[in-house]
């Protein structure tokens, strides 16, 4: 298994967990905020690299 594969893996049980433990809408923000935080912490020069990158994945 790819280390993206272990990652993703991961973040699907995490959110399973989060999901019983805590209220739907509370589990929902930390799901969406963690990787939206993310993002936000990336200096301009990272984000567009990314943004460039996940273009050609998609074949643009």
């Amino acid at each position: 298994m790819s280390k993206n594969a272990k990652i993703a893996a991961g973040g699907v049980a995490v959110g399973i967990i989060l999901l019983i433990w805590l209220p739907w809408w509370a589990a929902l923000l930390i799901i969406l905020g963690v990787p939206a935080a993310a993002y936000l912490t990336l200096d301009p020069a990272q984000r567009r690299r990314l943004r460039r990158a996940t273009r050609k994945e998609l074949g643009r």
